[in-house]
């Protein structure tokens, strides 16, 4: 997941990022939310996320599929493309559609004028829930990876990521401007959002079916951390080429500099910290003397990452990977696991509910263009993930199949390169349903693919 400051334009996007100052919701705003009516609609916000994920994946998981796909089938049934539960921000104000908003309305008094910042204000909390909730799935996989075996894999990784990366930005790219005569910086915007993978979802299915330490799982972790960073670049160079025509080199330098560092210099200091955290804990006696320590410095990791215009869920993965190696580890994941149960689904669900499958309705004369391009886009974004797994060599026998399926889902990363191409105004429309339709297509196919192709194994 790749966070980028675009404030409010991005938020009518797909809102998953968060400022580090006041929140949205509080700023410029003339009528002020009831503190203790947002508390109730974020509370009923909350029973609707745990009831449509707990109910979502038990049907997933007895049907045989990885319970992440019953989450983010929940999150769409109470979303903004079904029941209208569990509503969001965007570029319009939704909130007349809201039932949880007609439901203050009716129980707690909610007035008309206090309406739009009630609903945004509620909106703004389950959005920075769900990015805790990423992190702290990131900090999970990290602790649960084997440190060592990701090296080994380091290199096949690298080139799993920059393949993953080139392929698809070439096709889509090229494709766009010859089949459908597209002119280069749209063109460049969707190719770019063609590179995007989705840790979070790939990550989490894998630990389900138990695949996390596998060989396999340990290469397509890699290739998505690089390709991570890799799509920041990217990023970066659109956005600067859409903005004046021309890339910003040094900027574009900066990033790469800044993603080195940041990941070697996390891992080299590692060494020292776990034996300033062993020292720590062993002299805490009170409650929370092994999680509370281990928190802080996930916490703080991530927000180096974000600082450092990277990524928060990069630097609460390196947290998980340092720590991976200290004697306390098997202690700190039984202890995470309850607090992850409570978090994470807030994730899922929340990219289920953001979805709008109404851009793949036919019937709307203005989706039937993008429809057309999104096929064009589906097909590649797919195969250009897929030849991935291919390029992995070795004498001893690989799923590659596996690997390059567990590269396609683009989640919510693919919606921020929609997010800066639509902010920019290089999108057309069309095109802007088209990325949107292909990733929704991605993210929900890719949970069933990996429960197809990786057998399962009992979760340690």
């Amino acid at each position: 997941m790749i966070r980028v400051n675009l404030g409010n334009s991005l938020a009518s996007i797909f809102d998953f990022g968060f400022d580090f100052g006041k929140p949205r919701f509080l700023l410029g705003t003339e009528v002020h939310a009831d503190s203790s009516i947002v508390l109730a609609g974020v509370l009923l916000s909350l029973v609707v996320i745990y009831f449509a994920s707990k109910l979502g994946g038990e049907l997933s998981y007895k049907f045989g599929f990885p319970t992440v796909l019953g989450e983010l089938v929940g999150g769409v049934l109470v979303g903004v493309s079904a029941f209208h539960i569990l509503m969001f921000p965007n570029g319009n104000d939704p909130s007349s559609n809201s039932l949880i908003v007609t439901f203050l309305q009716a129980a707690n008094g909610l007035s008309a004028e206090a309406t739009p910042t009630t609903f945004t204000a509620i909106g703004e909390t389950i959005s920075v829930l769900s990015e805790l909730g990423v992190i702290i799935l990131l900090f999970e996989i990290g602790l649960e990876s084997n440190f060592s075996e990701l090296l080994k894999v380091g290199a096949q990784a690298a080139i799993v990521a920059v393949v993953g990366v080139t392929v698809p930005f070439a096709l889509g790219t090229v494709g766009l401007m010859l089949l459908f005569h597209m002119s280069a910086i749209p063109a460049i915007f969707a190719g770019a959002a063609l590179t995007a993978t989705s840790i979070g979802i790939t990550s989490k299915v894998l630990l389900e079916l138990g695949q996390l330490n596998s060989k396999e799982g340990q290469i397509i972790l890699g290739a998505a951390v690089i390709d991570d960073v890799l799509g920041i670049m990217v990023l970066a160079v659109v956005a600067s080429l859409a903005k004046t025509g021309k890339v910003d080199v040094p900027h574009v330098i900066l990033l790469i500099v800044e993603a080195t560092v940041f990941l070697l210099g996390a891992i080299w200091l590692g060494r020292f910290f776990n034996r300033a955290f062993i020292k720590v804990i062993h002299r805490l006696k009170t409650r929370g003397g092994v999680i509370v320590p281990a928190m802080i410095f996930a916490l703080s990791m991530a927000y180096l990452g974000a600082a450092l215009h990277l990524e928060a869920i990069l630097g609460a993965f390196v947290a998980g990977l340092v720590l991976e190696e200290s004697d306390p580890r098997k202690e700190l994941e039984v202890l995470l696991k309850p607090i992850a149960d409570i978090f994470v689904p807030i994730f899922f669900v929340s990219v289920g509910a953001k979805t709008d499958l109404g851009v793949l309705n036919p019937l709307i004369p203005e989706n039937r263009e993008g429809l057309i391009i999104a096929t064009f886009l589906i097909v590649v974004a797919i195969l250009g993930k897929v030849v991935t797994g291919f390029t992995v060599r070795g004498k001893v026998p690989i799923n590659r199949l596996a690997i390059g399926v567990g590269m396609i889902p683009r989640g919510e990363v693919g919606l921020v390169f929609a997010g800066v191409g639509a902010t920019s105004g290089a999108l057309s429309p069309a095109l802007n349903a088209a990325i949107l339709v292909m990733v929704i297509v991605t993210t929900f196919i890719s949970p069933p693919l990996l429960g197809i192709v990786f057998p399962r194994k009992k979760a340690k």
